[in-house]
């Protein structure tokens, strides 16, 4: 599902982020990507799900060669793809209901077919007060929930977290990895981005650990 070959990474004239990175994820994996404050761990990331273009080196993802794609090609390819951000990125005029539905309407599902999973959903993550609040009003927890929910409610084939935990506490952070973890049991490809030792425990799945700009499984 996840390829990527002697992959650099540099923005501008700067040093390069990333140095040969070779990484390989399979249909159904789940690993978490760890690396001290600065590593590059977000540009990977990014590149994972074509936000960023590698300065060098090759990736495939679905199969896909991304320097072959042209641009008609990559909303379809970012639609199997689901991105919990680091800054949450939820749009302040939109309630978290919408907020978390946007995936589905953009898709062009009538809210019909997917108002009972947004509530659902949104319960299990314990917004169900909030579905009607914006995003404004929310704290820094509640929006890091509002996004993971966004994130997972298309069922993607590949979830990239970047430290989804990193705004809650020790108990929602289990029940959050509990999510993803139903997710990857379902089918879904799971990569999380985290500095939470805890958490990775817990989950006792592969972890790839970058820094220097080399990725290296531990």
């Amino acid at each position: 599902m996840v390829r990527l070959e002697n992959v650099g990474l540099r923005y501008g004239h700067g040093p390069e982020i990333l140095k040969d990175v070779n990484f390989r994820m399979d249909v159904g994996e789940f690993a978490f990507l760890t690396g001290p404050s600065g590593a590059g761990k977000s540009s990977l990331l990014r590149l994972l799900f074509l936000a960023q273009r590698p300065s060098r080196g090759a990736i495939r993802l679905f199969g896909e060669d991304v320097a072959k794609l042209n641009r008609k090609s990559l909303p379809a390819l970012r639609r199997r793809i689901g991105v919990v951000f680091q800054e949450f990125r939820l749009l302040d005029h939109l309630t978290t209901y919408d907020n978390v539905a946007l995936p589905l309407r953009v898709a062009g599902h009538g809210e019909a077919s997917y108002r009972a999973d947004v509530s659902d959903l949104l319960s299990w993550v314990g917004l169900a007060e909030q579905a009607r609040a914006y995003p404004p009003v929310l704290s820094g927890g509640e929006k890091q929930r509002a996004a993971i929910a966004r994130a997972v409610i298309a069922k993607p084939e590949l979830l990239v977290a970047d430290e989804p935990t990193g705004n809650v506490d020790p108990v929602l952070a289990n029940r959050l990895l509990h999510l993803f973890v139903e997710l990857n049991r379902l089918g879904t490809t799971v990569l999380i981005a985290t500095h939470d030792h805890a958490l990775v425990q817990r989950a006792r799945a592969p972890v790839y650990h970058l820094e220097d700009g080399h990725l290296r499984l531990r």
